[in-house]
């Protein structure tokens, strides 16, 4: 925004913005306004193919925990060391 300043009292007259400068200020706004727009856009879509990815990690790992619990609880039948034993048997 321009001023003048009025030289009988030193003080600022406000200039009006309602000439040519005022489409090409209002332009400028709305370019900027896209701008964050389209950066907002990509980083919403960057958060939105993170989440994927980190879904698709997730269902991964959780499969192959399930398949680890069940490879620890075959191995743990298998051997002796982790057999239950019944106590009341052994003393008849």
């Amino acid at each position: 925004m321009e001023a003048e300043v009025d030289e009988e009292d030193g003080t600022f007259t406000n200039i009006s913005l309602a000439d040519d400068t005022a489409d090409s200020g209002s332009a400028a706004l709305y370019s900027k306004q896209e701008n964050e727009l389209f950066i907002m856009n990509c980083d919403i879509d960057d958060l939105s193919a993170r989440v994927d990815a980190v879904k698709e990690e997730n269902l991964k790992l959780k499969s192959e925990n399930q398949v680890l619990g069940q490879y620890i609880e075959n191995l743990m039948s298998a051997s002796s060391v982790f057999q239950t034993t019944d106590t009341k048997s052994k003393r008849k």
